[in-house]
């Protein structure tokens, strides 16, 4: 007599301000909405609970997205937070071109069922608090590089005035915010030990290392082709029949690949291995933007090396020397 097995049931939630629509796909369908609160929340989860979930899918949709999000990995319940853009393509592909939240929900269960995600680990206590002050400081930043951009061609000294004000606050901001975020690291012993490893990389300051920690937990986590993957530093293969075209990256996170963009202009100057691994790069006739993306990669392992065997920085030139 075979046994009896039991049927994978894979759960989409699409996330929307004022509400969550669920759509739960095993043999059968089933769909039901609940507020965006957290009482909705727990509704979710207590109804979620009585049954043997195989997958969750939720779009990363920021603050709307975290209470859930949250509360499903305290209830030790197997989610997965994934990018909008690649749970968008997956509908297209399905010919799905309507675009409603049921169908969203709907989708997403699919995306589950065949796209093998990885679980999403239950993050820390703070962790909300550091992204949005990460957030913060990026907008900041942003501001700070419009402002300076509108002080080019003005003349009229009261203008020029009133934007080198607007530009000493935001200034103001920023370090306030970068006192705030490296407490909030101090305080925790997992942030804080990943931070002091990748600022003894030359190229790596506070800033870039505080970004690191928030915005790609994964590193030290991933081997190297998932990490560069994940950031957005993979070539990516363009080769039709005869045709070979050129390798170029796509996707990942863009917040992350600009931060090691401008780590990885200082580490060409300064750190050893990437500047004789630049050099090389440059003597074979490469590009520069080539050799930049090279950099990123190279030192995206180096760094999630490190992580990974929880080992400070080394400089090879003095190892030699040794």
């Amino acid at each position: 007599m075979n046994p009896v097995s039991t049927p994978s049931v894979f759960v989409g939630i699409d996330v929307s301000k004022a509400r969550l629509d669920v759509c739960i796909v095993a043999e059968t369908q089933a769909c039901f909405s609940v507020d965006n609160s957290a009482a909705g929340v727990a509704e979710l989860v207590s109804r979620l609970r009585l049954i043997a979930v195989t997958r969750i899918v939720i779009e990363s949709t920021g603050r709307y997205s975290r209470l859930v999000a949250a509360e499903l990995c305290a209830a030790s319940m197997p989610v997965c937070v994934v990018n909008p853009r690649q749970a968008r393509d997956f509908a297209k592909s399905l010919g799905r071109l309507a675009k409603t939240d049921a169908i969203d929900a709907r989708s997403l269960a699919e995306f589950a069922r065949v796209a093998g995600l990885r679980v999403s680990e239950k993050q820390p206590e703070n962790q909300a608090i550091l992204d949005d002050r990460i957030t913060r400081r990026r907008q900041v930043v942003q501001m700070l590089v419009m402002e300076h951009n509108r002080t080019e061609g003005v003349t009229d000294k009261l203008t020029i005035g009133h934007i080198k004000k607007v530009i000493r606050l935001l200034e103001q901001q920023r370090e306030d915010l970068d006192r705030e975020i490296a407490k909030l690291i101090d305080a925790d012993d997992d942030w804080r030990k990943r931070r002091d490893a990748l600022v003894s990389v030359p190229g790596i300051g506070q800033s870039t290392a505080s970004i690191l920690v928030t915005d790609l937990p994964e590193l030290g986590k991933l081997n190297r082709e998932q990490i560069a993957a994940l950031v957005g530093v993979a070539p990516i293969n363009r080769d039709s029949g005869t045709l070979r075209g050129k390798r170029g990256i796509f996707g990942g996170r863009p917040h992350v690949r600009a931060t090691l963009y401008m780590a990885t202009l200082s580490a060409m100057r300064f750190n050893p291995t990437i500047k004789a691994f630049a050099d090389r790069l440059r003597e074979a006739g490469k590009a520069f933007k080539v050799i930049a993306i090279a950099c990123i990669r190279k030192l995206l392992t180096i760094l999630n090396v490190m992580l990974r065997d929880n080992q400070p920085w080394r400089n090879p030139c003095l190892a030699k020397n040794a």
